[in-house]
């Protein structure tokens, strides 16, 4: 059967659950829904032979959510990192620690866990030091951006631009607290927000759970985190949308995600899914840095 966003939301959580037990009470609260609205659902499934009696996920259930699968995981991890310097003179940003543990690995243990495993990191600056995550990860595949000291982000996923369908793409300078962020399953394509009343930093504006615009600062919008997932659909058109984007006039100055939030919007329909800021961290300079990790704050 085609699945609805809600009946997907509310199997997912099942199949995903490791508790002996697992109360419609308890699937509202992962699933952010009422009780009553669970209980039709799961009423829902049960006739379709996706969960039995007992709420558990059958055969066909785990059949039916196979083409939500996430096929793989994509980190863009070119950069220089300038505004964490001094730091990033001699290691690629995503390398850094964070509590005594490298930023790229928060997000790569979250993978992991996830069970995607076709894993594949984007390197530029210093990229040959990425290979020390070999040991931890060896299905790490390794991508080289040769382009990344004279194109923006942009060039990076020019180079893994026939790559994206069912994939996560992510940046690499997050510090992950909330692994459940990162999931077997996704419906369709989205990029991760913090709902806020006002930012100076990158958001979206979204209207019906799509969002219609990028800018810098706004009021009663989404915060944008650099994680997002894209669909087969979405992941096919990426694919032209990416290459005409780049070898257009002023193309490489171009962030990656500006082709399908701002520059060939009008091709997609990009949902957005809600995180909290204790959920996720961007580092973005050295006095950042040195309050999340009093180790840096050398007097």
């Amino acid at each position: 059967m085609n699945l609805t966003k809600k009946q997907f939301e509310v199997l997912v959580a099942i199949e995903s659950n490791r508790k002996s037990k697992y109360s419609q009470r308890d699937i509202a609260l992962d699933t952010n829904m009422s009780v009553g609205l669970v209980n039709k659902i799961i009423s829902e499934l049960v006739n379709e032979k996706l969960i039995d009696a007992d709420s558990k996920i059958t055969q066909k259930g785990l059949e039916d959510l196979e083409p939500y699968r996430v096929k793989r995981a994509i980190f863009l991890a070119a950069g220089f990192g300038s505004r964490l310097v001094p730091l990033t003179l001699n290691t690629p940003k995503p390398l850094i620690k964070v509590h005594g543990k490298r930023m790229i690995e928060t997000l790569l243990d979250a993978v992991v866990e996830a069970g995607i495993e076709d894993i594949i990191i984007v390197r530029g600056y210093l990229g040959e030091q990425f290979e020390v995550l070999l040991h931890k990860y060896p299905n790490i595949k390794f991508i080289d951006n040769n382009l990344y000291n004279e194109a923006n982000n942009i060039s990076s996923a020019y180079v893994v631009k026939d790559l994206l369908e069912n994939a996560y793409v992510l940046e690499s300078d997050l510090v992950l607290s909330n692994s459940k962020l990162i999931r077997k399953y996704e419906y369709s394509s989205n990029f991760l927000g913090i709902p806020v009343e006002r930012t100076d930093d990158w958001c979206v504006e979204v209207k019906k759970d799509v969002i219609v615009n990028e800018k810098i600062g706004g009021i009663n919008c989404y915060q944008m985190v650099g994680i997002s997932y894209y669909d087969t659909t979405d992941g096919k058109k990426l694919s032209k949308d990416i290459e005409d984007v780049f070898t257009s006039p002023g193309g490489r100055e171009k962030y990656w995600e500006q082709v399908q939030l701002v520059e060939r919007k009008e091709n997609y329909k990009i949902g957005i899914r809600e995180c909290q800021f204790e959920d996720i961290i961007e580092i973005d300079t050295f006095n950042e840095l040195k309050q999340i990790d009093k180790i840096y704050d050398v007097k």
